[in-house]
Formats: structure tokens, C-alpha cells, sequence
């Protein structure tokens, strides 16, 4: 049976939640595979609304395995709030794996987070500050703190003074904060062991083992295509891989194993935190998706930065990715405007650029090119099949699946579970 790829394809909040959640009931298991609490997903079901950090979106879907997998870092505190939230919302997280090999984010990497970013100033990246980043160095450099070694004390202790050894240099030294106690880390750690237990598990062998016993595998990207730590707008990205080959280095299941990659587009473009946004508004247009997308940061609290739909930014997440699909979200919300300008190139020094230019500058000066298509005025949020939108709204569908270079099977045209046109079947 096929693994299926969720993934944002611009720079993340595309609505990957309602769209995983709507596969969920027609999959075994959900997978994240990369990020950490820094990923913020919205789930509508019925009259009830969740949000979800760190928890896969399939724990919403009875029936479905909600796995973390080794790509993702795991803050405790925060995974067993969204926990304690869930079952005391009546939802059963009872099922829920996370691998032995998922790096913890210790109170070490949030503190380095916070000074870090305070002490770049006006050359800050935007991070969350729940030290995502700092985790992802440690795993890189050797010194991180895995799930599995909260068993055995003496592993952890060591793994903790030689991760301590340089940053308490750093946070003395350089930042003129307080040493932190290697006990009081590990004491700290050791509290989250026993309640941990009953999750972990070798998550690659049983996703293994579930895609040869034919089941489905959905596995699901936090962030977006262009905040990929290699694909994205760099330095104005996050740690990890939310592009398509982070699923099967962050789970352990191979590509030849996966047989659709779909991309989640936003009908308009947003982004939250610093770095370049060519279709960026910064009028009542901008300040008007804003409002009426409900455009503020699940995570963060922070509003987003709204622009005007960015083809050539998914061309490049098509081509970066393979995607085979793609889910086209918040339709409504473009609703009322006479007119909405789609940015289908880009004018860099005077020369028109259609493809997203390799080189930072170029892009950090890029102009968006528009081509103006009509808009409706029409209630679309009732609708159940592509006929029923209004005929401009269709014409802007087509538009954007002929400029962005998959077909789009599924559209979003209300924030409920039940407020999507499906037009060609993911599975």
C-alpha cells in the first residue's frame, strides 16, 4: 500500500492540519517527521477547534496511528500538555509512538535559543524560541539528548555535562547569564521517563512492517517548503527538512516506498518572522487577508505576513519536492475582491525571472510581475463539488494549477473538516 507526503509548499501555515486531518480517516498511520513545537497546525472538527504544536494531525482520527518520528525534537513539557488537553477533550491519544531516536529539547536549547536570537538584535532570524534550533545543532555536533536516553541515567548524565561543558561558556562568557547544573538538568529529564515509556517505540521498524502488511502511511511536514533548512530562503528558515526527502530520513521508510507527494497551497501567500516575501502587502488588501484568513500564528501568536499568490514559489516547491498533487486551501477567504493580481514572474535588476533565482541577493530584490484575474462575489463556503463555485473563482483554480505545475485535487473553501471540494482522490 502507498506512503502519501503532506507537505507545505510555500513557508508554512498553508492549512496541512485540515488536510491531514481529512486524509486521517482513510489512513493507518500519521507520521511527523521533522520540527518540533514550532509547527503549528489548526484542526477544525465540527464546532470544535484544535491546535495542535507538536502532535501529528492524525491523533484527531479514530483509528489512526499519530506517530513521532526520530527527525522530530521532542519538548516533554509541551507534548504532554498537548496531551493532557486532548484526553480531557474526550480525544484517545492512547495510541500514540515516538521513536527512541527523537532528540529532546532540553531547557539548555530554549535558553540558548532566547539569548541567541536577543543577542543578533535587528539581524534576527525569527525564530520560535523554543530551542528548536539549538537541539538540531546538538544532534548535528554529536552532544543531543534522544528519547531512549532517559533510560539509562549514567548515559544521560554524560550526554549532559558534554553538552553543558561549551554552553555554559557561551551563556557566562558571552552572554552573561547563569552556569546551568548539570544535575538539575538531568533531574529535570528524568521525570519524563516513566510517563514517557508507554509511547516509545522502534518507529522505522514498525512503519516498516505496516507498509508491507498494506497499510497506509501518511506522513506529514511541519513548516514549509521555503523554511527547508537547504531548499528554503536561507538564513530565514528553521532547522530541518519539511520538504519531501525529510520524510524518509525523519522516519526511517525509504523513497521508493512513497508513491504520492501532495503539496498544501494557500490561495494567497503568507509567512511569519524576517527574511524576503516578493508579494508582501502592506495595504487594506494585505491588512484584509489578514483579517479575514484569521492570519495569526498558532504557535506563536504572531500575525502573519500577507501577500498575493506566488506561482513561481510553487513551481519551485513542485519541482524541489516532485509533487504529484496539490490541496489548494482558504479559497473563501479570497472572496469579495473585483480583481486578485497572481505574481507569475519575477523583475530582478530590470530582467523579467520566471524560476525562483538560486542566488539570495536576487531574491531579497525581487519584484513580483502580476496578471490580474477576476474575482466573485459569491458565497463559495457551501460548496460540494468544483461545478458549484462560481465561474471565476474556477477560471482562478485552473489558473494556478497551470502555473504551478501539478494538478490541484482537493480545495479548501471553509475552515471545517466538511468544507473541502475533493476532486481527485489521494488514495
Amino acid at each position: 500500500m502507498p506512503a502519501l507526503v503532506l507537505l507545505g509548499a510555500q513557508w508554512g501555515d498553508e492549512g496541512k492540519g485540515k488536510a491531514t486531518d481529512l486524509l486521517g480517516g482513510s489512513v493507518d498511520y500519521v507520521v511527523r517527521y521533522q520540527g518540533g513545537n514550532n509547527a503549528g497546525h489548526t484542526v477544525v472538527v465540527g464546532d470544535q477547534k484544535y491546535a495542535l504544536h507538536l502532535l501529528p494531525s492524525g491523533i484527531l482520527s479514530p483509528g489512526c496511528t499519530p506517530v513521532i518520528g526520530n527527525g522530530v525534537v521532542v519538548d516533554p513539557s509541551v507534548l504532554f500538555s498537548e496531551l493532557n488537553g486532548l484526553n480531557e477533550r474526550g480525544v484517545d491519544t492512547s495510541k500514540l509512538l515516538i521513536s527512541g531516536n527523537a532528540h529532546i529539547i532540553t531547557p539548555y536549547n530554549v535558553t540558548v535559543d532566547k539569548v541567541t536570537e536577543r543577542f543578533l538584535g535587528k539581524r534576527k532570524i525569527g525564530t520560535t524560541g523554543r530551542g528548536i534550533g539549538p537541539t538540531y545543532a546538538d544532534k548535528i555536533n554529536r552532544v543531543g539528548i534522544r528519547v531512549q536516553d532517559l533510560y539509562d541515567e549514567s548515559i544521560l548524565t554524560q550526554k549532559v555535562e558534554a553538552a553543558l561543558d561549551v554552553k555554559n561558556q557561551i551563556l557566562t562568557k558571552l552572554y552573561n547569564r547563569r552556569a546551568i547544573a548539570v544535575d538539575q538538568v538531568v533531574e529535570e529529564l528524568l521525570t519524563y521517563a516513566d510517563r514517557l515509556a508507554p509511547y516509545v517505540a522502534d518507529t522505522v521498524l514498525v512503519l516498516n512492517q505496516a507498509l508491507e502488511n498494506d497499510k497506509v502511511v501518511l506522513f506529514e511536514g511541519g513548516q514549509g517548503t521555503l523554511l527547508d533548512i537547504d531548499h528554503g530562503t536561507y538564513p530565514f528558515v528553521t532547522s530541518s527538512n519539511p520538504t519531501a526527502g525529510g520524510a524518509c530520513t525523519g522516519s526511517g521508510v525509504g523513497p521508493t516506498k512513497i508513491s504520492r507527494v501532495i503539496g498544501i497551497l494557500k490561495a494567497y501567500t503568507t509567512r511569519v518572522g524576517a527574511g524576503p516575501f516578493p508579494t508582501e502587502l502592506f495595504d487594506e488588501d494585505g491588512e484584509a487577508l489578514r483579517r479575514i484568513g484569521g492570519e495569526k500564528g498558532v504557535t506563536t501568536g504572531r500575525d502573519r505576513r500577507c501577500g498575493w499568490f506566488d506561482a513561481v514559489i510553487a513551481r519551485y516547491a513542485t519541482r524541489v519536492n516532485g509533487l504529484t498533487d496539490f490541496f489548494l486551501t482558504k479559497l473563501d477567504v479570497l472572496t469579495g475582491w473585483e480583481q486578485i493580481p497572481v505574481c507569475v514572474a519575477y523583475e530582478i535588476d530590470g530582467k523579467r525571472v520566471e524560476e525562483l533565482p538560486y542566488s539570495q541577493s536576487d531574491f531579497h530584490h525581487a519584484k513580483p510581475v502580476y496578471e490580474m484575474l477576476p474575482g466573485w462575489s459569491e458565497d463559495i463556503s457551501k460548496a460540494k463539488s468544483f461545478s458549484d463555485l462560481p465561474k471565476n473563482a474556477q477560471d482562478y483554480v485552473k489558473a494556478l494549477e497551470a502555473m504551478s505545475g501539478a494538478p490541484i485535487s482537493a480545495i479548501g473553501v471553509g475552515p471545517g473538516r466538511d468544507e473541502t471540494i475533493e476532486i481527485n482522490s489521494f488514495i
